[in-house]
């Protein structure tokens, strides 16, 4: 079971920082990722950490404002994002899968979306 939260309204220019707790079982050979959607428009690839390794891998679009990041300890995973833009603003969602990381067909495992708000 995944549980984001973390999302509100913030200026552009700012930042907000999502939490998903994971519970239920280990997170050992999982990809876990952030997904984000807009209302009219498809689920958006946005973040992916592979678990084991921590490696991380970002789409063009958020590359160095948005960082994935996790707490082993508490099965916890995060997204730091800076430099917020009105076109960030969506439904942003947490996922845990292990076929791949960019599509959100490969996950298996969602939670609820946290709504992110950047007004201009």
């Amino acid at each position: 079971q995944l549980q984001a939260s973390g999302g509100g309204l913030v200026q552009a220019g700012g930042s907000l920082r999502l939490s998903c707790a994971a519970s239920g079982g280990s997170l050992v050979n999982y990809y876990m990722g952030w997904f984000r959607q807009a209302p009219g428009k498809e689920r958006e690839f946005v973040a992916a950490m592979w678990w084991n390794t921590g490696n991380t891998y970002y789409p063009d679009s958020v590359k160095g404002r948005f960082t994935i990041s996790r707490d082993n300890a508490k099965n916890m995973v995060y997204l730091q994002m800076n430099s917020l833009k009105p076109e960030d603003t969506a439904a942003y969602y947490c996922a845990a899968g292990r076929g791949g990381y960019t599509q959100s067909r490969q996950y298996k495992y969602w939670g609820q979306g946290t709504l992110v708000t950047v007004s201009s």
